[in-house]
């Protein structure tokens, strides 16, 4: 969710009313995924590097998470969202903590879409956490080198519970990952959009979602190997037809 900062610049705005603005983003979008079917929605709502970032700003982030989270909980819990995080949770202020875990458990055994927030997350952070639980666990004979294969390292990621992401939106035109769930995007789709984050809306979901089912995905193979003998309706329509029925 790139770009407030530099949207808020834009209109001679302190950088929070960005971040403010986004949250207004967050909300529709997580509304519009609900409504869409979509299982998993990852946020990556701020990074392990982003506490390098002024001390006041970081602060005003902080209290805008913890504003959100009182005020969003109970519609997400109305609309059968579970709420969950990823990242190095114990870097966050205690009131956050207190109301990220508040927020998880009331959320808990909801069904519907599962919302994650990746918080004072990074990917080098959580591959590096799943190094050293396997490592420990090599140590104490619970598993030897050689039964470390690409399943044993997915069981020890943040991740563990979630499938890997089949499209990664990222908006304000940047083309790089920045540290984003490094190990899970291998064959991700990419959806890259120039407008801010502030200003992304649901039909900008459409759109990249659009965008998505248009797009053949192989896998290494090759396109005879996973073509769809079946003529379907136009991705965008059957979208449409989700949210406003016939």
């Amino acid at each position: 969710m790139d770009g407030n900062g530099r949207w808020a610049k834009q209109r001679g705005l302190p950088r929070i009313a960005g971040h403010r603005e986004g949250v207004e983003s967050v909300r529709d979008c997580v509304e519009a995924c609900g409504q869409l079917g979509v299982q998993y929605l990852t946020l990556y709502a701020f990074s392990t590097e982003n506490w390098k970032r002024p001390q006041d700003e970081v602060s005003l982030l902080m209290r805008l998470l913890l504003t959100a989270l009182r005020d969003e909980t109970d519609r997400l819990h109305r609309n059968n969202v579970r709420l969950r995080t990823i990242g190095d949770s114990t870097a966050l202020p205690g009131e956050v903590q207190a109301e990220l875990h508040d927020a998880a458990q009331r959320t808990a055994e909801n069904t519907g879409l599962t919302l994650t927030l990746a918080l004072s997350y990074s990917g080098r952070w959580e591959i590096t956490q799943a190094v050293r639980a396997i490592a420990r666990e090599v140590q104490t004979g619970a598993i030897r080198p050689d039964e470390i294969t690409e399943q044993c390292i997915t069981r020890h990621l943040a991740t563990a519970d979630t499938p890997d992401p089949d499209l990664l939106i990222r908006t304000s035109g940047e083309l790089r990952l920045s540290n984003f769930l490094l190990w899970q995007l291998a064959y991700t789709e990419l959806y890259i959009t120039p407008g801010y984050w502030p200003v992304f809306r649901r039909n900008d979901l459409y759109a990249a979602i659009d965008a998505y089912q248009n797009r053949e995905r192989r896998f290494g193979m090759v396109s005879e190997q996973v073509q769809d003998p079946e003529k379907k309706e136009p991705a965008i329509k059957r979208i449409l037809k989700s949210v406003a029925g016939p």
